[in-house]
């Protein structure tokens, strides 16, 4: 009896060796490259590299015409009063202290922001635009 449990533990262990060196590499990723085929491995890694730079080359061109489109189109805003303030424009480096540009003292929760030569006070709580002075 203990030379079948001896005879079957030891043809286990051997099974399962086998087939664990039969395995695939987890580097591999599923591709299906043997060895022999890693020298062509590489050849299709460099084509499909070359096509994926083309496609990211398309996109940041992409990218850049619809910034561009969208700065064309602000530059292009007509200010109103009562219309609120794009948050774009909202940012420090818009706002414009009243005394260096001869602007009347704004109120309470209202600023003075410069866009495009135009000087707009705009109310800090809601975001409307109160006034517009142009240059």
């Amino acid at each position: 009896m203990k030379k079948i449990l001896a005879i079957i533990a030891i043809s286990l262990s051997t099974l399962m060796t086998t087939q664990i060196s039969s395995a695939k590499p987890h580097f591999d990723n599923g591709r299906g490259f043997d060895r022999e085929d890693r020298g062509n491995k590489h050849d299709r890694g460099d084509r499909g590299r070359q096509f994926r730079e083309d496609d990211d080359d398309d996109i940041q061109e992409q990218r850049r015409e619809r910034e561009e489109r969208g700065v064309r189109r602000l530059q292009q805003h007509r200010w109103q009063t009562g219309y609120v303030m794009p948050q774009h424009y909202r940012g420090n480096s818009y706002k414009v202290d009243y005394k260096d540009s001869n602007l009347p003292k704004p109120s309470r929760n209202q600023q003075w922001y410069k866009i495009n030569n135009d000087y707009i006070l705009v109310d800090s709580d809601s975001n409307n635009i109160v006034s517009i002075r142009g240059m």
